[in-house]
């Protein structure tokens, strides 16, 4: 590991969620939109009454061991082995999977002073539930009372958990932010993905939305746009006739991998941002866009360049400037760090290690092997000084 003289912050850092996170504070009439349900021996999750494959085992007694997958996302995979086939053997569930202070301890052990702290099952739930927003609202609220319950959102100032909030009812989405900001949230996180609504998907950056961009402003938090389910997967249905069902982020094929689920949905919610003027209108508004790694910057980028000199009036400035002014980015350790600070600047690079999940790094410092032609400033503000000032609200 590099030797530094200063804090790690680590802006992609997980917990599991135990059963109780979701089904403690869920009202009762909610109950049977999320039950935990035995199946021939195991127990899998029913959303909405659909049982779900989404993910194999939701309660992670066991789960795939920190970084199994990272040779694999390297590109190292000379046995044409699947993703399962490398991902060996589980292991059982450590108390640092989803409690704070354990977390914290290991954060010691890696040598990471703070981060960020981010829910993974879920995901599953908006775009299963879109049709019932109010049950997605009362679920993401009940998780955000279980982590308020076991670890707070500033815990001991080094672990920031990121609640989650649904903006299909604009009012309920303000009223949980004003929630959140009471119990001392420094961020929240919102789904990368159409807002779902009666008439179909919009915007996140219409004008119905401007009472919550306005908190968001005012408050001078920032708001993270962590890979979900963004419903992308029905490109994929599109051409393979229904597909394989269900999607399944860890089932594979060179098909739905080039079809990228994952970079388009980040693409498209940060475009939608830019040109439905949710900056112009409030300039106080930062994004973090954590694990959707970087291949999809450059030809936003090129496209946001290209609309802007053909429709120059549609813009109240070049959409690169109000891009790099307001938006921050995590590449993957696969991706060519150099390649993204030349695209947006080394001031809006933060590092992520995806620790505990098997798609991250077992031990997160390794990530300055992947940055090495860095220079030691350039090092600094992605490895420490940029995550460090979204947290103390400097712009």
């Amino acid at each position: 590991m590099t030797s530094v003289n200063y804090p790690i912050y680590d802006a992609d850092r997980h917990f599991y969620e135990p059963p109780e996170a979701f089904l403690r504070h869920l009202p009762k009439k909610y109950s049977k939109e999320f039950q935990y349900v035995q199946v021939n021996g195991r127990t899998k999750l029913a959303v909405g009454g659909m049982l779900s494959d989404y993910i194999p085992n939701p309660t992670f007694e066991v789960v795939a061991a920190p970084g199994s997958h990272e040779k694999w996302y390297r590109g190292q995979n000379p046995k044409g082995l699947s993703l399962r086939e490398c991902t060996g053997d589980p292991v059982p569930s450590q108390a640092a999977f989803h409690d704070g202070d354990a977390h914290l301890t290991v954060m010691d052990e890696q040598n990471i002073h703070a981060g960020l702290f981010i829910p993974t099952l879920a995901s599953i739930i908006e775009e299963r539930l879109a049709h019932k927003p109010e049950v997605i609202q009362a679920l993401l609220h009940s998780v955000n009372l279980w982590t308020l319950d076991e670890c707070g959102f500033a815990h001991r100032d080094r672990l920031y958990p990121v609640p989650m909030i649904n903006l299909a009812d604009v009012d309920a989405a303000c009223a949980e932010l004003d929630f959140l900001l009471k119990a001392g949230a420094r961020v929240v996180g919102i789904r990368p993905a159409p807002v779902a609504g009666i008439k179909g998907g919009r915007s996140m950056g219409f004008q119905e939305f401007d009472h919550f961009w306005a908190r968001i402003n005012e408050a001078k938090i920032f708001v993270v746009m962590h890979v979900s389910d963004s419903g992308y997967d029905k490109i994929y249905q599109w051409w393979t006739a229904g597909g394989k069902g269900e999607f399944r982020p860890f089932e594979k094929d060179p098909f739905g991998e080039l079809l990228d689920w994952m970079g388009r949905p980040i693409a498209d919610s940060l475009a939608a941002l830019i040109c439905h003027g949710v900056f112009d209108r409030f300039p106080d508004v930062r994004i973090a866009s954590l694990e959707n790694g970087s291949s999809w910057l450059e030809p936003l980028l090129h496209r946001l360049d290209m609309t802007y000199h053909k429709m120059p009036s549609a813009f109240q400035r070049n959409p690169l400037e109000t891009f790099r002014r307001h938006v921050y980015v995590a590449p993957f350790y696969e991706d060519p760090v150099e390649k993204v600070i030349e695209l947006v600047g080394v001031e809006r690079v933060l590092f992520g290690s995806d620790w505990p999940h098997p798609e991250g790094l077992a031990q997160p410092l390794d990530f300055f092997k992947d940055i090495e032609a860095l220079t030691a400033e350039q090092t600094q503000r992605v490895m420490s000084t940029n995550l460090k000032e979204l947290l103390a609200g400097v712009r």
